[in-house]
């Protein structure tokens, strides 16, 4: 069975940043894209970052030059580094990873989400 745990939400002040972090674990054999994706109140749940197994990686306009998505492949980790916050990026987070184990094949598994708050 395969699970992502994101670590690394809060409260921030605008302008403030913050890091996240996702680690997939269980009887993983490859992983292939990872991603962050938020959903605001009241809001639809909208993509933030992606990365590739091979680092390409595509973001949100609204978050490029703000953000930056990166992994670990070593440790099966993504991580979103969050700069120059702003409180329209106040949602909860989640991770995203596409991911093939031995028994089940190629699927696709969403983190718990994680809180990112960002006060005026």
């Amino acid at each position: 069975q395969v699970q992502l745990v994101e670590s690394g939400g809060g409260l921030v002040q605008a302008g403030g940043s913050l890091g996240l972090s996702c680690a997939a674990s269980g009887s993983i054999f490859s992983i292939n894209a990872m991603g962050w994706y938020r959903q605001a109140p009241g809001k639809q749940r909208e993509l933030v970052a992606t990365i590739t197994n091979g680092r390409r990686t595509n973001y949100a306009d609204s978050v490029k030059g703000r953000f930056t998505i990166s992994r670990d492949n070593a440790k099966n980790t993504v991580y979103l580094q969050m700069n120059s916050l702003k409180p329209e990026d106040t949602a909860v987070y989640y991770c995203n990873a596409d991911i093939v184990t031995l028994l089940t094949g190629r699927n696709n598994y969403w983190g718990q989400g994680t809180q990112v708050t960002v006060s005026s």
